[in-house]
């Protein structure tokens, strides 16, 4: 059975980053065009693939299953081996902490790249928050900082650093909330705001080795390519 409204389903992993696990109750199940099983589940702790960061890893059971959105439904659904789950089983879902509190503190720390990086004059033009390949993409204000040559860049990426560091130490709490359009927003203090459907740290602390590795300038946008991880639990 295929329900057609998403506000059946939860999106808890919206709303606690650090939630692992839960028991919850199969929506919708059904099958892919490539024929393979999929189900939904009331309380969504997964999340899928989107705004340049990777899908949760996870299980239903001792299945391991990956999120995807469904665009039919709306809904997030988990796409795994057979046998599956069917409409109304209870079940045990649960996600890998590791990876998503890796996942969080990079879309984080790529949100505090892009404020320090808007000191400089520069706008978000695209974003990649994956592991290994993290960078936020902007494009340069003819009145921003020069980045004609090396030196220029590593001056830049230093100012960068600095920025970074010094909100990192100032603790900023990471709150999401929805705008009067129902947007939700993220906001890191009042240092940034920008809407989101990202899972992030609960403040900056939590952020460990944010390290700004480059700042290049290629057919005309700037790249800062930045690592970061999650502090142990506090």
């Amino acid at each position: 059975m295929v329900h057609q409204n998403s506000a059946l389903q939860d999106a808890l992993y919206l709303d606690d980053t650090y939630l692992a696990e839960i028991t919850t109750t199969v929506i919708a199940a059904g099958r892919d065009e490539a024929g393979g099983a999929w189900i939904a589940v009331r309380d969504n702790l997964f999340h899928p693939q989107g705004g340049g960061q990777p899908a949760d890893r996870g299980w239903v059971g001792e299945r391991e299953v990956v999120p995807v959105r469904h665009a039919p439904t709306g809904l997030v659904v988990l796409t795994g081996g057979e046998p599956g789950p069917v409409d109304g089983d209870v079940v045990h879902t649960r996600v890998d902490a590791g990876v998503r509190l890796l996942h969080a503190a990079l879309h984080t720390a790529g949100h505090l790249v892009e404020a320090a990086s808007r000191a400089e004059g520069w706008t978000l033009a695209g974003s990649n928050h994956f592991p290994g390949q993290a960078r936020i993409e902007l494009t340069p204000s003819e009145t921003g900082t020069r980045l004609a040559d090396a030196e220029d860049r590593d001056k830049a990426a230093d100012r960068l650093r600095a920025f970074v560091a010094a909100a990192v130490a100032d603790d900023l709490p990471v709150v999401a909330e929805h705008d009067a359009a129902g947007r939700r927003i993220v906001r890191l203090g009042d240092l940034h705001a920008a809407p989101c459907g990202g899972t992030h740290v609960r403040s900056l602390a939590d952020l460990a080795q944010v390290t700004i590795s480059a700042v290049k300038l290629k057919k005309g946008r700037v790249r800062v390519s930045y690592t970061a991880s999650h502090r142990p639990a506090r």
